[in-house]
């Protein structure tokens, strides 16, 4: 889903067992996202939540299109206990999606 001034909403979603495993993420993801904000103009988060059906916590952002994805997921890999992400696509959700969780095997 786009917006006008080529803005994405895209979701970045926790799994509850990747937060179950390291509470204190939350709180980290939150930090960093507004760090993340100060730096790159045109980002923002619209909304952060615990998403109670599936226990994910999901922060729904705005990321303009000159901006890469990759490039933040691996910044914040570096701030967080080791997982992994991955690009998913859900029929509840228009928006871009990245799911992060434990690293397998885990």
């Amino acid at each position: 889903m786009q917006h006008e001034h080529n803005i994405t909403i895209t979701e970045i979603r926790f799994t509850e067992r990747y937060i179950k495993e390291h509470p204190w993420v939350v709180t980290a993801v939150n930090g960093f996202l507004s760090a993340y904000f100060m730096e790159h103009p045109g980002f923002r988060v619209q909304r952060h939540f615990d998403e109670r059906e599936s226990g994910m916590h999901v922060w729904l952002c705005e990321v303009p299109h000159t901006m890469k994805m990759a490039t933040l997921l691996r910044r914040l890999q570096a701030d967080i206990p080791p997982c992994r992400y991955s690009f998913a696509t859900t029929e509840q959700t228009p928006h871009s999606c990245y799911l992060i969780d434990v690293l397998s095997g885990s």
